[in-house]
């Protein structure tokens, strides 16, 4: 039984159905919940000698953004370690920037995972991890639906855009791998964007985020009277994409008795929903995502061959952030000209010192950990530019980088003219890294990088294939 001082949670909520089932969802990981409705409840209940044991709130935001937010600082004031979470409808930075300068530790947009929420909480509470500065923030910035907006010249980064970009023009299934955080989704929607199936219906199905009693009947669809509950016919997902592309994010945790039935409807290209007599033709693109490697899955007996072969007609392997460390300067000033363009921030560049202190990190949380750990330095940041000193935890955690806080105007990198055995390295070597640190300066704009390399568009890509260089425009 754990210790109430660790282990106590204040809902500061009006809607029972929510409060019930976020109540059940801590539950389930040894935490007490107590519920209140309002603010005032929740100041109140402080003083209790329940609410002197909390270890975290969580603030269903659903009074104007003002009053959420001195709510925020009033809590601080009396409790300033109480970790809070705030969850929200509303995916405007501005509400996320308000919030974090409230005090707010997390950000969370409805509808939220369940797995995402306890995750968010656990993160909050963890006496282990590293406070405010790495936990993942659910912000939302706009997203660009192209390939260039995929920063990298990593060769490993580029051959995934490379394979993807060739995927997208066709119509065959794709198998998506990656750790958590290395921008599948992102990938994803680009190569929607860039296929023929553009302006058909698109949808992505989160499958560990479905409770695994639901999964079969929103996946395949069921008719009414087909199992207790079902009181009216119910249109699955592969029904609704029929002409489009469906997403299926998160595969590795489809459990093993629907991967027989899934792979069967992929194969056959056939839909039978639950309790239906006949199965119907449907044309889906699919596209499936997961976070381990399948075929390590397969070899453990946790995934069916039969399945993975079926999503797999093209598999493209997203590397970790850790392995293409090169790209966080170019990655990094990315994000902070997006987070620039937000209301309520300032456009930041950023020094040296602090682009050692990112590059020296390993990015559990890959591309997206990084962009959190960039907003929440952009919202705190007084001066023109993010500093080490603007990142306290990282540099808790790694110590001093032998920090350069001079204004960063180059990428930290040069072209190396020399062999590790002393003698110059060729000619063409050498233009091959000129090119490749070229696109990842100006973040995969090829138009831009031709113009800037003094050479026509037409030629750059004679040269990218000639040197043997991934890329795609």
């Amino acid at each position: 039984m754990p210790e109430p001082q660790q282990r106590t949670l204040m809902l500061i909520d009006d809607e029972p159905g929510q409060s019930r089932l976020i109540s059940a969802l801590a539950a389930r990981e040894g935490w007490r919940t107590i519920i209140v409705s309002n603010p005032e409840e929740a100041i109140s209940a402080l003083d209790t000698r329940q609410g002197k044991q909390l270890s975290a709130v969580i603030l269903d935001q659903w009074v104007p953004g003002d009053e959420a937010g001195n709510l925020i600082r009033e809590m601080k004031a009396l409790r300033p370690a109480l970790p809070i979470l705030m969850l929200t409808t509303s995916a405007s930075p501005m509400l996320a920037v308000e919030a974090m300068r409230a005090g707010a530790t997390d950000y969370l947009v409805k509808p939220v995972a369940p797995d995402r929420l306890m995750q968010a909480l656990r993160n909050a509470t963890s006496l282990e991890a590293p406070k405010d500065e790495l936990t993942p923030l659910t912000e939302k910035m706009p997203v660009t639906l192209d390939f260039d907006a995929m920063i990298g010249t990593a060769p490993p980064f580029r051959d995934a855009l490379a394979k993807a970009a060739k995927a997208a023009r066709g119509h065959g299934t794709v198998l998506i791998e990656g750790e958590s955080g290395t921008g599948k989704e992102m990938l994803v929607r680009a190569m929607h964007a860039a296929s023929p199936r553009a302006k058909a219906s698109f949808r992505i199905l989160n499958i560990g985020a479905v409770p695994a009693n639901s999964i079969e009947s929103i996946l395949f669809g069921h008719e009414k009277g087909s199992f207790a509950g079902a009181f009216d016919r119910q249109i699955g997902v592969f029904e609704k994409c029929d002409g489009g592309t469906l997403v299926l994010d998160e595969i590795d945790r489809l459990a093993p008795d629907l991967q027989e039935k899934l792979a069967e409807t992929l194969i056959s290209g056939k839909v039978k929903p639950l309790g239906a007599q006949h199965a119907f033709r449907i044309d889906v693109r699919t596209i499936a995502a997961s976070n381990l490697p399948l075929t390590d899955l397969v070899a453990s007996g946790h995934f069916r061959r039969e399945l993975l072969d079926a999503v797999a007609s093209s598999k493209i392997v997203l590397p970790p952030l850790r392995q293409r460390s090169g790209d966080i300067a170019a990655l990094a000033r990315h994000f902070l000209t997006r987070i620039g363009e937000q209301p309520g921030l300032n456009h930041l560049s950023i020094t040296e010192g602090a682009l050692k202190l990112l590059g020296a990190f390993d990015w559990p949380g890959n591309v997206r950990q990084l962009q959190a750990v960039l907003f929440r330095a952009a919202v705190f940041c007084d001066g023109d530019a993010l500093t080490a000193e603007d990142f306290p935890q990282l540099r808790e955690l790694l110590g001093d980088q032998d920090n350069d806080d001079s204004p960063a105007s180059h990428d930290g990198v040069g072209v190396m003219l020399y062999a590790e055995d002393g003698n110059l390295r060729s000619l063409q070597e050498i233009e091959a890294d000129i090119i490749r640190l070229a696109i990842g300066h100006y973040r995969g704009r090829m138009t831009e990088v031709a113009r800037r390399l003094g050479i026509g568009r037409s030629t750059l890509y004679r040269k990218l294939s000639e040197l043997g260089i991934d890329s795609v425009a």
